[in-house]
């Protein structure tokens, strides 16, 4: 008995070997895997903007040996000459033109509105606009749903309750430039450590990429 007793525990340290190392391995190496995945997808993807060059200027005409990420640069270089252009008189009235043409395009234009907008609300600081990060019971008791304190409500809207009010705002998912305008009680929210930023993450990955838990005291 003894004898079975003690090959059953070296097999089961066996099994607890194999299964606690290739678990690690996984954890370990997958992230690696998919990230380096993912940026040749992305350095391949930008790669093709090489194709707006006429095919005898193209770089590959003159170098030896293919360079990836080339890409990267051309766009870089397009971005910065766009932003140089849409800045001056002459560039800002021509932007102006082409919107007053895209808002006579159905869907067309909801569409190109929605990418503005998101794009603006990131670009240029979201914490202008949206203060904090609160969890509020919505739609339902014990359902609950991220949302951005926009200010203090003021006025009639506050005197017609007795409770202090905030206006919050409730994106969705997972474009958060739409959304929901809520007025909420303050103490019925909960408030988040979380920055604006890393709740966009949030929300645009519908939950996949979830910020790390933050320590005030600054440990681990």
């Amino acid at each position: 008995m003894d004898d079975k007793h003690e090959k059953l525990t070296v097999f089961a340290r066996i099994r607890k070997f194999f299964k606690v190392n290739l678990i690690a391995g996984l954890l370990f190496l997958t992230p690696i895997a998919a990230t380096f995945f993912l940026l040749k997808l992305t350095i391949g993807w930008l790669d093709q903007i090489l194709l707006i060059i006429p095919g005898k200027y193209r770089p590959e005409n003159f170098l030896p040996f293919p360079v990836p990420g080339l890409g990267l640069i051309v766009l870089f270089v397009v971005l910065l000459l766009s932003g140089v252009f849409v800045r001056n008189y002459l560039g800002n009235k021509l932007v102006s033109i082409w919107e007053r043409i895209i808002n006579y395009i159905p869907i067309v234009n909801k569409v190109y509105t929605a990418v503005k907008q998101l794009i603006d609300t990131i670009a240029r600081g979201t914490s202008r606009d949206f203060k904090r990060v609160v969890l509020i019971e919505y739609p339902k008791e014990n359902i609950y749903a991220m949302a951005y304190v926009t200010g203090v409500a003021v006025g009639e809207l506050q005197e017609k309750t007795r409770r202090k009010m905030i206006n919050v705002y409730v994106p969705t998912t997972p474009n958060p430039t739409s959304g929901f305008y809520l007025m909420v009680p303050e103490d019925e929210t909960i408030p988040l450590d979380m920055s604006v930023e890393e709740s966009f993450k949030l929300l645009m990955s519908g939950g996949i990429i979830s910020p790390e838990r933050k320590h005030k005291n600054g440990g681990k």
